[in-house]
């Protein structure tokens, strides 16, 4: 393992001590990203992300919610060359982002990871929006100035509520509806396990096993109580034929989820593993 590599994994599980309010946002998405390009010059990529930082700051601040979006989105979009990646929207360097920062191209929630630290360097509340299939970002105003919601990926545009009607329809279907929780806060781990999903996702979809466990333990350093990916790392292991670490992963969600129809299933799992290790 390269001793990048190992580094950024200590500097992970180092964050996975903290309380959510402590992370910080870009510091350990740089170390996610080291891991999977050990040779790309990270602390360049860090410098990228200051610069628009220092350039948000080297403005007059606004008070009001549109004159902060709209600052931030000038900086980030229009100064800064940051676009969505709409034509290759798959590539795994959109959630990288080492990558993001030297293509300019990304997923959503890597754009929105670059607004949500500039914003909270600049002082400003934002918070990311667990919006299905598509990262959102809240941004507040001075107190009583308002909120908007912002879509990182099409250039920072404010989105209203016939937009957001119309996107969720996009998302889930003709008949679906705004309703609570689609724009529930999300927490910075949160944003942060968002971010790898789309690499676990993509390496499962391309039957690379190895590579989703490797990413899903790596999530696991930063958030060791998040029981589903106890359980993923528990299946993948078995799919690996790793049948003594699946049985240790599932052990581990059953310690945080000792109860229900999962947990139940999960006994069931290590029972058949134990078996075949028998």
């Amino acid at each position: 393992m390269p001793d990048s590599v190992a580094e950024a994994r200590a500097a992970i599980e180092a964050a996975g001590n903290l309380p959510d309010d402590e992370l910080d946002l870009a510091a350990v998405a740089l170390q996610f990203a080291r891991i999977d390009a050990p040779s790309a010059d990270w602390r360049a990529a860090a410098e990228r992300v200051s610069t628009l930082v220092r350039a948000v700051l080297a403005e007059e601040p606004p008070g009001d919610v549109e004159g902060r979006r709209a600052l931030i989105a000038r900086v980030i979009h229009e100064e800064g060359g940051f676009a969505g990646d709409s034509e290759t929207y798959d590539d795994l360097r959109n959630a990288n982002l080492i990558r993001v920062t030297e293509r300019r191209l990304g997923l959503p929630v890597a754009i929105g990871l670059l607004w949500l630290h500039v914003a909270e360097a600049a002082g400003w509340a934002a918070r990311g929006l667990d919006f299905p299939g598509h990262f959102l970002i809240r941004l507040d105003g001075a107190e009583r100035g308002g909120s908007l919601v912002v879509d990182p990926f099409n250039g920072g545009a404010a989105v209203p509520v016939p937009a957001l009607r119309a996107l969720i329809k996009q998302v889930e279907g003709p008949s679906a509806e705004l309703r609570p929780g689609v724009l529930a806060p999300m927490s910075r781990r949160a944003v942060l396990l968002r971010l790898q999903t789309n690499i676990r996702l993509r390496r499962l979809q391309d039957d690379d096993f190895e590579g989703a466990l490797d990413c899903t333990l790596d999530m696991l350093r930063l958030a060791p109580d998040a029981a589903p990916l106890w359980r993923e790392a528990a299946v993948m292991n078995a799919r690996l034929g790793r049948l003594g670490a699946a049985i240790e992963a599932m052990e581990r969600f059953l310690g945080l989820v000792p109860a229900g129809e999962a947990a139940e299933r999960g006994r069931e799992m290590i029972e058949e593993w134990r078996g075949r290790l028998n």
